[in-house]
């Protein structure tokens, strides 16, 4: 009896997982009293304890740490390669705790004695495998034997040993773990490379024992799978020959012959050629085999004798057919380009299907226009002849104007098409019966079925065979993630390469390279879909006379691309328009919810929203409003490239942006850029009191968010929010400034403040201030101009940029005296006396800070004009009384949890401490100044503390300490452009240097 296995190929039996030498065995449960385990890699990952049943290990994780320490068996393994076999080049920074977390759950799964076989070494982890417990030790060693028994002539041993090591093979290699795979690719082309050098060393010992009869069918569904390989189309011209098929062998000999020159350019090697020379003279030596050159006594087994390989039953071969087999597979697409990850993934599938038991269902899904299509067919071209029992093939009109196609009806079509007396003889009524009948009908039959354009699950669950040998390839704008045992393939645009190379192929590559800046922009305009390409490109080629420039000119304009990309019945359009109709005439509301969201989220383009976001947008619960974005995803008609945040593709933004023109009244859509942009100003106040406790005290939001804000737990959390979200809010203050509430403009771009102070980057808040400024005069809002010139007054202040804060302090002054708003006054009157004393005009500076308290007499105890006096004091070298004032400043702003100025008071208090020579205390209050800064990850205010810290240990004397603190102060400097500090720096080390040589200071 002979077994069916991997890539269609019936080898006879195999030495496979479930089967098994006593000895082996044996001494494994010595070596581990008694608890026994199988792993296999030639595969998907496999674990078996020593009764055959599976060992569960779900975790992806724990898959890839399990296959990367059996990838080199009995070898220490780093803990770096691990990592990165888990996480690739993206770890999260719990990455070493996560990793030992999952090898103690690895030392569970392994048994009672998994301490002893996955081991703690020095230089990471080791696994302890026992003899015949791995497979690709097994096939190490078959495949050693072929080559064994094949060079001694012991052709019966060297097809045993082949045999057994082919019979390993389940699928491809670590399959279910891309990015171990590309980690390990080298090992699995190792893998995969002494695969075929086993199957050409089994059909050679199969020919030469005579049986070339028994081999063709095999050996032919090898050479189709490795159309270039010379050894195996060798052997496949020999096999026809000696079967007595002369001219099918010069056919077979011809085929490898362009193959070879169109794609490599040479001409078959010596021996394809000598082998062609024999059948083309009909060489009648060549029919039988050669006489064997050695003989190997009979019962002797030598060191070349093939493992043990038990015997196992074959499934039971089809009928044949009595109907011509079905083959209704659409033209392929001559120029199909790019899609190499996602064919060679189908491809292995079905391979791997064609060979094993059991159905494979693959569903691809993507968003209409990105070629689901084009690669199912394709895909289902290149492996048609592994599949000899038909190609079924039906458009289910899931998404487009068409109506959807019924399964009762399509079930019924695929019985007349395989079995010609069930045309026109009654079906059962129900469809769960027609169904059964199709299962019985593919049960022994090798059949792939291509569902294009399906609905949803349930749509294609009645044509989905049983099992057997057959395979199912969907294609679906959803994900259809509610259909049991698919395997999920999503399809993205294509990448620039893979467009310029569609575009060169069609086009022509000396019309793409006149022109590559007009390309890319043609490139860009298309979004990757290769529908809008194609009808680019067709465009270009019926008219020769146009420049691709021309035409990235008419894509690029104002809202002309989706009118641009249609030619013909082919239209981006009616493309995108077919899914989100599909979710906007739904009889589901939370469907039709879903395209009002759609709509809605178009008037925000190029945003990433979050879930808070987009329930405000929508002014719905936030559990609601994240089912309707997922819907929204399942229909591919938003992107979501990190969890729970979510994204347009731009030609969908385009088309939703037209659709919210379309349905939604001016009114609705006035409010509902509102409601965003009032949820942005609540959400930066939030961030501003948290970052800022004590000083923000100006509330600018008159209205009610309507979802709630986040809420921020620490000064690191804001900074990470408000640079995550930056893009967002310079595109949220721009659109509030043309809306209706142009207020809101520099309502948001005041809460900034919070962002500048945590790292002093100011290049896209500057833009939003200016903006907001510019809107504010516009509409003759005194307070927005002041609001937004004291802003971007203490912006250049704390760049280093003075003239420029104390024109921007002076303006802002004026307007908030005309305004009348005495609590803004007092505030920027505060900044003005901290400029003029960085200025060094203590005399201005005290000047300014006593019209602040004439203003608000509470200032008197106010933590900031505590510290704007006590850096006067500093300034002007009243050090006991600067002492005093920082000390109470750093009091309040402590109980204010207020970081950032609490560390500002500290590191200033250091300073006054070294000038009244305490170097104790200077040191512990710079320390702890430095400290927060770090937690902070204030990068300025680390580099201005180290330098302080530097001037101080310089003042006691303390050379080692001080250079140190002076360099550590430049490097950073230097990488955060802050040349004033690099200059400070420089002079303190230079300082130094004449102390310790004892030369006067300068």
């Amino acid at each position: 009896m002979r077994q069916r296995r991997d890539n269609g190929w019936i080898i006879g039996s195999s030495c496979g997982l479930s089967s098994h030498s006593s000895a082996p065995r044996e001494a494994v449960q010595v070596l581990w009293g008694g608890w026994y385990v199988r792993f296999g890699l030639l595969g998907d990952l496999l674990i078996q304890d020593e009764s055959g049943a599976a060992v569960p290990l779900a975790s992806a994780h724990g898959r890839a740490l399990l296959a990367a320490l059996l990838l080199a068996p009995n070898r220490p393994v780093s803990r770096e390669r691990l990592t990165s076999a888990l996480w690739g080049d993206s770890p999260p920074p719990t990455a070493a705790t996560a990793l030992s977390n999952q090898v103690v759950r690895l030392r569970r799964v392994l048994g009672p004695h998994g301490g002893d076989r996955l081991q703690t070494v020095p230089s990471g982890y080791l696994l302890r495998i026992g003899p015949a417990e791995l497979d690709t030790e097994e096939f190490i060693q078959a495949v050693a034997a072929a080559d064994t028994a094949r060079r001694q002539g012991d052709w019966h041993g060297a097809s045993g040993s082949a045999r057994c090591a082919l019979g390993l093979w389940r699928g491809t290699p670590l399959g279910e773990l891309p990015l171990l795979a590309e980690e390990a690719l080298p090992s699995v082309r190792s893998f995969e490379e002494a695969r075929l050098q086993a199957a050409e060393w089994f059909f050679e010992a199969e020919l030469s024992l005579g049986r070339h009869a028994s081999a063709l069918v095999e050996l032919t569904r090898w050479a189709a799978l490795n159309p270039l390989h010379e050894g195996l189309h060798a052997h496949l011209v020999t096999a026809l020959y000696r079967n007595g098929r002369q001219a099918d062998a010069l056919e077979a000999f011809e085929g490898i012959r362009a193959r070879l020159a169109e794609e490599l350019g040479v001409d078959p090697g010596p021996a394809l050629r000598t082998v062609h020379q024999r059948v083309l003279q009909a060489d009648p030596d060549f029919l039988q085999p050669p006489a064997p050159t050695a003989a190997v006594p009979q019962g002797v087994a030598g060191p070349a004798a093939a493992p043990e390989c038990p015997t196992a039953p074959e499934p039971a071969e089809a009928e044949p057919a009595s109907w011509p087999a079905p083959a209704q597979l659409p033209a392929d697409i001559s120029d199909f380009t790019g899609r190499a990850d996602g064919l060679t993934a189908l491809t292995s599938r079905l391979e791997a299907a064609a060979s094993s038991a059991g159905t494979c269902v693959l569903a691809v899904s993507g968003m209409g226009g990105v070629g689901k299509t084009a690669l199912a067919v394709h895909t289902a071209h290149r492996v048609r002849h592994l599949f000899p029992d038909g190609q079924l093939y039906v458009d289910l009109h899931g998404f487009g104007n068409a109506e959807p196609r019924e399964a009762h009806d399509v079930v019924a079509r695929f019985l007349g098409d395989l079995d010609s007396e069930l045309r026109g003889t009654p079906l059962p009524t129900h469809t769960d019966d027609r169904s059964a009948r199709l299962r019985s009908v593919l049960a022994n039959r090798r059949v792939l079925l291509v569902l294009d354009n399906a609905r949803d699950a349930e749509q294609v669950l009645p044509l989905l065979p049983g099992h057997g040998h057959c395979a199912v390839l969907i294609t679906s704008r959803t994900t259809l993630t509610d259909l049991p045992g698919a395997v999920h393939v999503p399809l993205e645009p294509l990448d620039v390469d893979e467009q310029r190379d569609l575009l060169a192929r069609v086009c022509g590559a000396e019309r793409v390279n006149a022109e590559p800046n007009s390309a890319l922009r043609l490139l860009a305009a298309c979004g990757g879909l290769p529908l809008a390409l194609r009808i680019a490109t067709a465009r270009l080629c019926s008219r020769p006379s146009w420049s691709l420039g021309l035409l990235a000119d008419l894509l690029t304009g104002d809202g002309a691309r989706l009118r641009t990309l249609a030619a013909g019945h082919l239209s981006v359009r009616t493309t995108l328009a077919s899914s989100y109709l599909a979710l906007r005439d739904s009889d589901d509301p939370v469907e039709r919810d879903a395209a009002r969201l759609f709509r809605l989220l178009g008037l925000w383009p190029g945003l990433m929203f979050g879930i808070k976001q987009a329930s405000a947008l929508a002014e719905r619960p936030e559990h609601v409003t994240a089912e309707l974005l997922e819907t929204l995803v399942d229909f591919q008609l938003l992107q979501s490239p990190e969890p729970l945040r979510y994204r347009f593709h731009d030609l969908l933004s385009e088309f939703a942006a037209e659709s919210a023109l379309a349905e939604e009244s001016r009114e609705d859509r006035d409010t509902a850029q509102v409601r965003l942009m009032v949820w942005y100003c609540a959400a930066l106040q939030n961030a501003a009191r948290t970052l800022l406790p004590g000083v923000w005290r100006f509330a600018v939001l008159t209205e009610e968010p309507a979802a709630a804000p986040p809420d921020f737990a620490d000064g690191p959390q804001v900074t990470a929010w408000c640079t995550q979200e930056l893009s967002n809010i310079t595109a949220v203050v721009r659109q509030a400034a043309a809306s209706s509430r142009p207020d809101l403009a520099w309502r948001i771009a005041s809460g900034l403040t919070c962002h500048m102070t945590a790292d002093w980057w100011t290049g896209a808040a500057d833009e939003c201030r200016e903006l907001a400024l510019r809107t504010a005069e516009r509409e003759d809002d005194l307070l927005g101009q002041a609001l937004m010139l004291e802003r971007i007054g203490v912006v250049h202040g704390s760049s280093d940029r003075y003239p420029e804060a104390s024109d921007a302090l002076t303006a802002a002054l004026e307007r908030a005296e005309r305004a009348g708003r005495d609590n803004v006054t007092t505030s920027i009157l505060k900044n003005l006396a901290a400029l003029h004393n960085q200025l060094g005009d203590g005399k201005a500076a005290l000047a300014y800070a006593r019209r602040a308290l004439e203003l608000d007499e509470a200032s008197r105890e106010d933590s900031v004009m505590l510290t704007t006096m006590a850096a006067v004091h500093l300034k002007m070298a009243d050090f006991a009384s600067a002492e005093a004032g920082f000390r109470r400043a750093a009091g309040i702003w402590r109980r204010h949890g207020n970081l950032y100025n609490t560390a500002v008071a500290l590191a200033n208090l250091g300073d006054s401490l070294r000038a009244l020579g305490r170097r104790d205390e200077a040191l512990a209050a710079l320390d702890e100044a430095l400290h927060i800064n770090e937690q902070l990850g204030n990068l300025k205010s680390t580099t201005d503390c180290l330098l302080i810290t530097g001037r101080t240990h310089l003042h006691f004397r303390q050379w080692d300490e001080a250079a140190a603190a002076f360099q550590q102060a430049v490097d950073l400097a230097r990488e955060q452009r802050l040349p004033a500090y690099v200059q400070e720096g420089i002079e303190g080390l230079d300082k130094l240097q004449r102390l310790r040589a004892g030369a006067p200071p300068a």
